[in-house]
């Protein structure tokens, strides 16, 4: 797939995808006839890290984890502590936005029963005016 193709497929920017390859994310890009041609094993590595960036990962952590990965079997133990401590982190954001959207739901439900009330005593103002 050329880089035009993956980018809309993924909805990432081509400048992205070039950053990916640049600071060593997906391996170097084989070109045919001076374009990228991304291969399905590139696809693969380009869904995993849009899957980890939208888990938090920062660029430094997923470079340490393909660095780790690229090391071989002996770096299981240490890329397994990688992504834990990564998921504790994530654990964490998870809990706070959920206390976030509690007090979003608290705080709307809040006005809906205002809306409620006020329109009721609207209702009945004009009832009232209307005799």
């Amino acid at each position: 797939m050329t880089i035009k193709e993956v980018s809309q497929k993924y909805n990432i920017s081509a400048n992205t995808l070039r950053y990916y390859e640049k600071e060593g994310l997906i391996g170097k890009v084989p070109k045919i006839n001076r374009k990228r041609n991304y291969t399905e094993n590139e696809e693969k590595n380009i869904e995993f890290i849009i899957c980890m960036r939208q888990a938090g990962l920062s660029i430094n952590i997923l470079k340490k984890y393909i660095s780790l990965f690229k090391e071989g079997e002996s770096t299981i133990l240490q890329r397994k502590k990688l992504l834990e401590e990564q998921k504790m982190i994530l654990i964490h954001k998870i809990d706070r936005m959920n206390i976030a959207l509690n007090r979003l739901n608290y705080k709307i439900d809040y006005y809906e029963k205002e809306i409620i009330v006020k329109e009721k005593e609207l209702l009945s103002n004009l009832k009232d005016t209307n005799l």
